[in-house]
């Protein structure tokens, strides 16, 4: 597990826990849009951990391989994000 990750965790944790209280507002009967406002949350969180495992791997992974004068190794990393922003749209 790459350092930067931990950070991530902690995020993880957190939105642990907004879905844990989403459900609990479903149990409750509560407001849509009030369900609607927290998933809005969630979803954003989810969106900063994305990206932030998304800029560690390029600087970890992808700056290794281009740096490792593989170019095997550089395509495949190339290709990991390419099928990634693929999936994105």
């Amino acid at each position: 597990m790459h350092p930067s990750h931990e950070n991530q965790l902690v995020r993880l944790k957190k939105v642990e826990g907004q879905v844990r209280g989403i459900q609990t507002m479903i149990e409750e009967r509560r407001y849509c849009m009030d369900l609607l406002s927290q998933i809005r949350a969630v979803t954003g969180a989810m969106r900063k951990i994305e990206s932030g495992i998304l800029a560690s791997h390029l600087q970890h992974c992808v700056n290794d391989a281009i740096t490792s004068k593989s170019q095997k190794e550089a395509t495949v990393k190339i290709k990991e994000i390419t099928r990634l922003f693929e999936k994105l749209n």
